[in-house]
């Protein structure tokens, strides 16, 4: 089976958590390196749903001010 993709709400509020703990000072030096890569990726993700969004929304309104 298929990885479930991750929805926009759930990697912001990963990022979120990952910013509250770095600015907390909760991590091990050791883990900053990973949770910073962690947090890019997800942010990642949000940018590329947000690209693909705008997109969506775009071909709709042209769609509509095309049908008027």
């Amino acid at each position: 089976m298929g990885k479930k993709e991750m929805k926009y709400s759930e990697a912001l509020k990963e990022v979120e958590d990952i910013l509250q703990t770095l600015e907390a000072e909760e991590l091990e030096v050791d883990d900053i390196s990973e949770k910073i890569k962690r947090a890019v990726t997800l942010i990642e993700v949000c940018r590329s749903k947000l690209e693909k969004s705008e997109v969506e929304v775009k071909k709709i309104v042209d769609a509509f001010e095309k049908a008027k």
